[in-house]
């Protein structure tokens, strides 16, 4: 970790795709200066509403005043907007500009805002350039580090996307001072999967640093943000396209996309959908006897500390959960594959698990985390 300057700084190495990772307190003020040394010939902001106003006026003015013309394009939020209509109507609007293959697409949002701007910068010309500027915590630990870009199909979650790496990521901590504070907790939830695949000192870290993050604060949050991202980083760096090692990063999303789907975008905040799952994927592992007895409990407890949920949704059907976790990615040759846990800090990559074992995984889950189960 680099101390000696003002912000803590990592690099994702993937030969001549490699880019830094720029983490600390008022990233965004040094945004102009990064984002012109990349030469662009054209910028492409692409934000929402509100984040325009807070951010995205003031760095296009700022880049404006030294001679880059820049364009701000604005999507609702929401995971609903991460569709192909979506996509399509931003890539047309980039083409009615007439930007060229030096322009640089820049991510300003969360999650749907990085992967959809990632993919249209994959699509656009073939490919142009994209920095990501995350301005939530589940954004800032994952999504915009690794090049995964894409939009959901009705049939399911990321069916269509590109691995395409960004240039650069900055990451300034000081936007998660407006996220609402359940915005902020969904991320805490893959801030502990990183703990729980990874590092089993970050584990223990966030779970001392429970009371405070759950208020959405910590004098940690920046050394906490930084380790995830380089775990990501260093992962990616060794399997970029998800062959080998990189799919241990799905603990607890087999369940969580499904639940998303079924459920109904927006309903569930993504994080929370992984906290739930990461719970189900705990209890698969202990009755294949892969997970030590009493992980998923305890998995539960710090789940619930950081005020995140681990039932199942009410009503949820698990022969639908079952039909879209069929259509999972990460599904081969019509088997669901999960990512399981050895134990706190070391995870096991994706295994082939039956359809009997999910259901009974799902039906243990219901019976010990929901409250109405019992009656």
């Amino acid at each position: 970790m680099e101390t000696d300057k003002p912000y803590l700084t990592l690099h994702v190495r993937l030969g001549e795709r490699s880019y830094p990772i720029i983490v600390g307190s008022g990233v965004l003020q040094s945004a102009p200066a990064q984002l012109c040394a990349l030469q662009p010939s054209q910028l492409v902001l692409i934000t929402h509403p509100h984040l325009a106003q807070w951010y995205g006026e003031p760095l296009k003015a700022s880049l404006e005043r030294q001679g880059v013309p820049t364009c701000l394009l604005t999507v609702p939020p929401g995971e609903r907007t991460k569709r192909w209509e979506v996509a399509g109507r931003l890539l047309r609007q980039m083409a009615q500009r007439a930007l060229d293959r030096r322009c640089i697409v820049v991510a300003l949002g969360g999650g749907v805002v990085g992967d959809l701007a990632g993919f249209v910068s994959a699509c656009y010309l073939r490919g142009v350039r994209t920095v990501q500027v995350p301005t939530t915590l589940l954004a800032q630990v994952d999504s915009s580090v690794g090049g995964k870009t894409g939009v959901n199909l009705p049939e399911g979650k990321n069916l269509v996307g590109a691995f395409h790496q960004p240039s650069l990521v900055l990451i300034d901590t000081d936007t998660l001072k407006t996220l609402p504070h359940r915005h902020f907790r969904a991320g805490l939830a893959e801030v502990l999967k990183y703990g729980i695949i990874a590092d089993e000192a970050l584990w223990q870290l966030v779970k001392d640093e429970s009371v405070h993050l759950r208020q959405g604060h910590s004098p940690r949050l920046a050394d906490i943000i930084y380790r995830c991202c380089e775990i990501k980083a260093n992962i990616v760096s060794e399997d970029e396209t998800e062959q080998g090692v990189r799919a241990i990063l799905n603990f607890g999303h087999t369940v969580a996309h499904a639940l998303e789907s079924v459920v109904g975008y927006g309903r569930l905040l993504h994080g929370e959908a992984v906290s739930i799952g990461m719970v189900s994927a705990a209890l698969l592992g202990e009755s294949l006897g892969i997970t030590p007895v009493g992980t998923a409990e305890e998995i539960a407890d710090a789940l619930r500390a950081l005020g995140l949920p681990v039932a199942l949704p009410h009503g949820v059907e698990f022969e639908s959960l079952l039909g879209v976790m069929a259509r999972d990615k990460k599904a081969r040759d019509g088997q669901v594959r999960f990512v399981l846990i050895e134990r706190i800090g070391q995870a096991r990559l994706p295994v082939a698990v039956k359809e009997k074992e999910v259901l009974h995984a799902l039906s243990v889950h219901r019976q010990k985390f929901n409250p109405e189960a019992a009656s």
